[in-house]
């Protein structure tokens, strides 16, 4: 599926869903996207813990759920409505939901007080900041790469 059918089918609907959608916060989950997976593998190459197309690990997973959306019965709702399993969220769902997985993409960005800022340069520094973190591999040049090879020209323009 191409960048365009992946923001539409998935990233989208999600961000509606959750009453979470903006120009900027689509383009920080697709950015997420197009970087922890270039949009391909569910899987984390080399044997990694993290899944589905935004690469989180079960444990991130399941302290969003325990710390965070636990506590907020609207936002917990939504979420639910959005899975296509039911009973207890599993982070497996993460490889085979795609929907759920934006969800909690966006879920993760969330946590954190700061705006999402809506320039390209910006979205890379608040990827590594907040969702990559100084530990993690990433680079905002890698973002800023995947995302011109992956997102450009459809749905979105180049970062300079």
């Amino acid at each position: 599926m191409d960048a365009t059918q992946f923001r539409d089918t998935i990233v989208k609907p999600a961000l509606l869903a959750l009453e979470r959608w903006s120009v900027p916060a689509e383009q920080l989950v697709m950015g997420t996207a197009a970087q922890e997976s270039q949009l391909i593998s569910t899987r984390q190459s080399g044997g990694g813990p993290a899944l589905g197309f935004f690469q989180m690990e079960p444990a991130t997973h399941d302290d969003c759920w325990k710390n965070f959306i636990d506590f907020r019965p609207a936002l917990k709702s939504k979420i639910l409505s959005i899975r296509s399993a039911s009973g207890i969220p599993n982070a497996s769902e993460l490889e085979t939901d795609h929907m759920y997985a934006a969800a909690m993409c966006r879920v993760r960005y969330m946590r954190t007080p700061e705006s999402i800022p809506r320039d390209g340069r910006g979205l890379a520094r608040y990827w590594k900041t907040h969702y990559n973190t100084v530990l993690g591999a990433g680079t905002i040049a890698e973002f800023i790469a995947n995302w011109n090879r992956l997102l450009t020209p459809r749905p979105y323009a180049r970062i300079l």
